[in-house]
Formats: structure tokens, sequence, C-alpha cells
């Protein structure tokens, strides 16, 4: 299939109440009942808070793929296109009809439902999941291990988000999309397992460089058993770890959230219509790692205090009253010559204050500033 015709499934079945960021229960749960006839739908546990953990099951093949979204609450880009991707192949669309003849899919759409209603990294213990399993200290911890124990699949997609301070090696050009082959082992071997889960990204990282040509990085693969990728992987399973990343102008992650629907796609497509053997795993190695170059914004070339410098500022994600808000935060002040913005605004030397004339120091938030005596929304 063309990534053109990939594209035009995603705006067919693009599920149109999930939207923005901030996605939990409320959102998920009228949408589960649609899909009552031909998806196999159950509580597979609880979380902390006694939400329910849904567990879907779709397709009839022996290839068998589990997939779990927001294990860290406030990452929902990849929740979203997992119901883009629900709504495809539950219409039996026949070009990824084979995909469910070849393969069964369990996916868990938030596995951390407190988190996502706090839009919070951790549970409600305050514990990441993702460092949790080994000791399996958490009731949704507990849960997954269990799925992935009875489900035995055969790949498994773990599914995240990341900040938008990532690059694709050390450049301008944003980490959109993130892979990862977890090691399974501290000397990160590059064994069969690992192999079969490089060539699936690969095959992936292809389709998306149509799209998103150099915004594809890939995570250092230094090797935690606490995390559920690497102790997956340490099981003789091929896991792979996506992480959905920035595009220019999309905070709400709609952009993103189509380029994840199509490796979902592409990689499915793939792996129902051969055997994935790890032979053609080196192209992975193409992709450069991630690395740390960007701030929300940079004002280059401001004067705060007479010295003359450049302002790097973070959003900061906080949720109030039920809406998620993107707040600009002082973090940085010097010469950021190493670093890019997503947004840069040229002070030509002049002098960059607060919103009510204040000196900028470290850790100011606000939406504005004043340069040249007006303000500048951030």
């Amino acid at each position: 299939m063309q990534i053109d015709d990939t594209r035009r499934l995603f705006l067919k079945y693009k599920e149109e109440h999930l939207y923005g960021r901030y996605i939990t229960h409320k959102d998920i749960e009228p949408l589960l009942k649609k899909f009552n006839k031909n998806i196999d739908i159950d509580i597979i546990g609880y979380s902390v808070l006694d939400h329910p953990i849904y567990g879907l099951k779709i397709g009839t093949g022996k290839k068998r793929i589990l997939m779990w979204s927001q294990m860290h609450g406030n990452e929902s880009t990849t929740t979203k296109a997992v119901f883009d991707l629900l709504n495809t192949l539950a219409d039996s669309e026949a070009v990824v009809k084979h995909i469910l003849e070849a393969c069964t899919l369990y996916i868990i759409p938030i596995l951390n439902p407190d988190g996502a209603l706090g839009y919070t990294r951790i549970n409600a213990n305050q514990v990441d999941l993702n460092r949790d399993a080994q000791n399996l200290t958490q009731p949704e911890s507990k849960v997954l291990k269990s799925i992935f124990e009875t489900f035995n699949p055969d790949f498994c997609y773990n599914l995240h988000g990341q900040r938008t301070i990532f690059s694709a090696g050390k450049t301008n050009n944003s980490a959109t999309v993130s892979f990862l082959a977890p090691a399974q082992d501290e000397a990160c071997t590059i064994t069969n397992t690992r192999k079969i889960a490089m060539e699936v990204i690969a095959q992936m990282n292809k389709a998306l460089q149509s799209i998103i040509p150099e915004q594809v990085g890939v995570y250092d693969d230094a090797f935690n058993l606490n995390c559920v990728g690497d102790n997956f992987q340490s099981n003789n399973v091929p896991t792979i770890l996506f992480e959905a990343g920035h595009y220019k102008n999309d905070y709400e992650r709609e952009i993103t959230r189509e380029l994840i629907y199509i490796a979902y796609v592409e990689s499915l497509l793939y792996i129902s219509s051969q055997e994935v053997t790890g032979r053609h795993y080196k192209d992975y190695f193409d992709i450069p790692e991630n690395g740390k170059c960007f701030l929300d914004v940079i004002i280059r070339n401001g004067k705060v205090d007479d010295k003359l410098l450049d302002i790097g500022i973070q959003y900061q994600e906080k949720l109030e009253n039920g809406e998620l808000k993107f707040i600009p935060k002082v973090v940085e002040m010097g010469r950021l010559n190493e670093l890019y913005g997503h947004k840069e605004i040229e002070a030509h030397e002049a002098e960059v204050f607060g919103e009510n004339g204040e000196e900028l120091t470290e850790g100011y938030e606000n939406v504005f500033v004043i340069l040249n005596n007006e303000k500048i929304l951030l």
C-alpha cells in the first residue's frame, strides 16, 4: 500500500471525538461502546483509585501483537492514534483486512487511568510504571504483566510521548517520532530478538521519511531491567518503543497523531504480510540518536541587567480546572548557541523585561515579555 493510501485511511477513520493532549476514560469510554460487535472488550483490572483498565482484542491471526498506551498518563498522542487504528480495523477496510486474518491484536488504550486523569507521568501512588517492571509493586504493572503472560505476544508495542526538547541527532530537526529496540542485556547485545524489532522500526522509518525527512530519531539503548520494554525484550519478545514527539506548531500533537497512525499501519502491514526474521535490521542504524537540542522559545540577543544573552523558554504543561495550559517559563539564560527554538525571536540587543517591567530571571513564568516597549506573546 502506498503512503498516500495510508494517509487517506487516516482522514477517513480519524476519531473526531478525541482531540488535544488531555485524554482520559471520560473521552474513551463512550467510544468503546461502538466496538462491542467486532472487538472483544474486557475490564482486565483496576488502578490504584479503582478505575477500570480496559483490554481490547481484535483479529484471528496467529501473529500476536500486544500494544499499551498511556503507561504515563500525560502521554496521550498514541492513544488517539490507537482509536484511529481501531476505527480502521473495525470497519474491515479491504486494504487492511488481511492484518486481522494474519494477526491478533491486544490493546490496552489507557494503562494508567489515574495518571491520565491527573495529567501526570506517574500513577496515584507516585510510581513511574515504566520503572516497575521487575518489582511489580503497582496494580497497573501487574495487569500489564498478567496480559503479557497470558496473551503470549510475538511483538510488543510500548506507546509513549516525548517532550519538545528532543532533536533527531544534534541538529535543528525536531524528533517528531522516535523509536527504540530496547536492549535485553547490560552489554546491549544485538540479539536476534532485537534484530526483529529493528527490522520493523526500519520499515516504519522508511515510510515516515517520505513525510518528515530527517525528523525521526532513536533513543539511547542503555539497559534497565526495571523498564517494561527492556524487561519484555529480555523475555525474547521483540518489543518496540514508540515516542510521539513535536512537529512545528503542533502542541496539540494532531499532526504527530497522524504520523503515529501511519507507523502503526505500516508496521502491521509489514508484520502481517511476511515472516519477520530480523535479517533486514541494519537500516535501523541509519536513524540518528535523539539529541536534546530544542527549547520551545529562544529570544536571541536580548539585554537583561545590561548583559547581552539569549533567553531560553520551555512550556510547562499544567492542568487547570480540567483544561491543559502551556505556561512559558524561563529555564536558561546565556549564550545558547548549541540550542534551537521551535520559535525564535530576535531582540537586536534591546532590553527584555517581564510583563510588568520586572527583571527577567530563571524561573520566570508568564505568557508575555516586554520587548521594545511592546508586549510579546510567548
